[in-house]
């Protein structure tokens, strides 16, 4: 994969994003290392062990990943653990990453491509890229005018109804960025400093016809499961259940996007954990992310990205990180792979996928691999107590949403 083999490079100053250039001393044994736990190793060790290196921060001067390989597994088995700087690929364009990666066969291939990385021009230096940045705006504003002067043109023609289109979308951008739900006094305060990695898994097939018994889709009896989980969370720790700040992360991605990069954006739903009847519960979620999807405005970070690429990092972070403080759940859902793959002779069993904490509760993940949904938790540790509590709640919340359809 060439974009592993490329480092990021900064500007001195502000003016324009990073680029990605080769790394002249890219070291594949520093990058991909190998471990093993004391056998039998648990569910629970490897869980651990992927928590810590997780957390572990990344070396701005190299490429933006690390990779195990851990061994010593009960049965025999072994687990690969890869961790990405999210700025490399969103879910969607990591399973695109895996894909390419993955044998379909149990005996290698030879004369794998070896593709030298491209560079985005050899900038060399913060400097430098800082001087072609600013030299790239300035090249760039001819043709922004051009691009412009259609609408003003028509705005000068069509004052009402300019001002009218202007009013619709501020409104839609209110929307977007108001907390739909109060959040939760049980699921704060948080600080992102602890994380608990958890897992479950659901049958595909019993969690398509949930959905559709209650007239929606995989992912809406996803939402409904999660949400039933920490409903359940609530009652076994004494706090009261209303419904739940939560953000959805939506695909922007389309067939013709490059693989790798991000390309999605996220709604806010008011979480209907106090619905008790999960086809019930189904119907709302499904009721909410359809209004949400058509909202004008609804790429607010995208429509904002010139800006924040601009902005110093901590106050682009801070500005990108406000929709994750305010959500007490963030939920991903990712079609996977549905064929048999290989790593070195090894099928893969199962895929999971830890995504980080954007200032919310609970980051769950699911990635569908040949017929399981493999669902993850990363829990913040200082907001939920007890992750093996919320794990057997949201287990039996998957089993009664199941048993609905």
């Amino acid at each position: 994969m060439p974009r592993f083999r490329q480092r990021v490079v900064e500007p001195a100053v502000s003016v324009g994003p990073p680029a990605w250039e080769p790394d002249p001393a890219f070291d594949l044994d520093y990058h991909l290392r190998r471990v093993v736990l004391p056998a039998p190793g648990t569910q629970r060790e490897l869980l651990e062990l992927a928590q810590a290196f997780a957390q572990s921060p990344l070396d701005r001067g190299r490429p933006l990943w690390e990779a195990l390989l851990v061994e010593g597994l009960a049965e025999g088995r072994a687990a690969y653990v890869l961790k990405t700087h999210h700025s490399i690929a969103d879910g969607i364009a990591g399973i695109q990453l895996f894909a390419g990666i993955h044998s379909r066969t149990r005996k290698p291939s030879a004369r794998k491509p070896r593709p030298e990385p491209a560079a985005d021009g050899q900038r060399g230096s913060g400097v430098g890229l800082a001087l072609d940045d600013l030299a790239d705006t300035i090249r760039a504003l001819p043709g922004a005018a051009r691009r412009l002067a259609p609408a003003l043109g028509r705005m000068a023609v069509h004052p009402r109804a300019s001002t009218s289109a202007g009013q619709r979308l501020l409104a839609s951008a209110r929307r977007v960025a108001t907390v739909p739900a109060s959040p939760s006094d049980l699921l704060g305060p948080r600080a992102g400093r602890v994380w608990r990695f958890r897992t479950l898994d659901v049958p595909l097939v019993a969690l398509k016809a949930a959905g559709a018994a209650g007239g929606g889709s995989v992912n809406d009896a996803y939402l409904a499961g999660l949400l039933g989980g920490l409903a359940r969370y609530h009652d076994a720790m004494g706090a009261p259940i209303t419904d739940l700040p939560v953000a959805v992360p939506v695909s922007l991605r389309r067939p013709d996007d490059p693989h790798g990069g991000n390309r999605f954006t996220a709604v806010q739903i008011a979480g209907p954990a106090s619905i008790a009847r999960p086809l019930e519960r189904i119907a709302a979620i499904r009721a909410q992310i359809l209004s949400a999807r058509v909202e004008p405005a609804l790429d607010l970070i995208g429509l904002a990205a010139p800006v924040l690429s601009r902005l110093p990092a901590d106050l682009a972070h801070a500005a990108r990180g406000r929709m994750g403080l305010q959500a007490d759940l963030s939920a991903s859902n990712f079609p996977g792979l549905h064929e048999d793959v290989y790593i070195a002779g090894a099928r893969v069993e199962r895929f999971y996928a830890f995504g980080p904490l954007p200032g919310t509760a609970v980051m769950a993940t699911l990635v569908s691999h040949q017929g399981t949904c493999c669902i993850t938790l990363n829990c913040d540790g200082e907001a939920i107590a007890d992750p093996d509590l919320l794990t057997r709640c949201m287990e039996a919340a998957f089993d009664e949403v199941v048993a609905a359809a």
